[in-house]
């Protein structure tokens, strides 16, 4: 078997159907594995399940939601009996809220960590236990910039994705042993259809773009080759890393 080739492997892709999500699940079809891409909105569902069929890839349509560990829980038993396995496990579901940490609610703290600290615990908790119990997968997760750096007025995605690049090393060191590998993808800045107006037109996009000495944002596509690695034979001596693509934006100290 070649070093990147997923062919008979099956892939869950939580918070697989827009954005980084949308071009993992679509990477992984083309490296061949069958891909499960699953979110909130079965209709976002239903569009990447036919674009991962029209690949020539299996694949299934159900809905799921990180906070709803039933949700997991059939999406997982689903997919297990659809394929028998889960080899690869790749985290994207999250969401941000700009807003001045001095008025920051508590509930809005609450509903950034849940959805993406342990709403990331509870999908590795779920397809990290058969995982286990076979002895081999993979997980990935996607951490950020802000797990290496403060960004300004996102105190509650910061610690969260701080957090998660914890909970993957945590995760490496309990499970690596037992053949489930896992690491984490921290992207740099990407454009995606939900925060181009902001890289484009304001003064945070600018600053952004300045402190990217690759002078450019990135394109989604780029992230594919780094989980088909970290997804695939090649990586089989890899984990608890935090992996940054960023057009070398943490390398950077005074840019002009």
């Amino acid at each position: 078997m070649a070093l990147f080739d997923l062919s008979g492997k099956a892939a869950v892709v939580i918070g697989g159907t827009t954005g980084i999500g949308r071009a993992l699940s679509l990477g992984l079809a083309d490296a061949g594995a069958d891909v499960v891409a699953s979110s909130r909105r079965i209709e976002q569902v239903d569009q990447i399940a036919s674009a991962i069929e029209a690949k020539g890839q299996r694949t299934l349509r159900i809905e799921s939601d990180v906070k709803n560990r039933a949700s997991l829980l059939a999406l997982r038993s689903a997919v297990l009996a659809e394929f028998g396995a889960v080899d690869i496990l790749i985290n994207c579901a999250g969401m941000i809220k700009r807003k001045p940490t001095l008025s920051l609610q508590e509930e809005e703290w609450s509903e950034i960590l849940d959805t993406n600290l342990t709403g990331t615990l509870r999908a590795c908790q779920v397809f990290g236990e058969p995982m286990l119990q076979r002895g081999a997968g993979r997980i990935i997760n996607i951490a950020s910039l802000s797990s290496f750096v403060g960004l300004f007025e996102v105190a509650a995605y910061g610690a969260s994705k701080a957090a998660i690049a914890s909970l993957t090393r945590s995760l490496a060191v309990e499970w690596s042993k037992h053949g489930v590998l896992v690491n984490a993808i921290a992207p740099g800045v990407f454009r995606t259809d939900i925060n181009a107006h902001l890289l484009d037109h304001t003064e945070r996009g600018q600053e952004f773009l300045m402190r990217t000495p690759m002078g450019r944002f990135g394109e989604t596509v780029e992230l594919v080759g780094l989980a088909v690695y970290l997804a695939s034979a090649a990586s089989s001596f890899t984990t608890g890393q935090i992996i940054a693509v960023d057009g070398g934006f943490l390398a950077s100290g005074v840019n002009r």
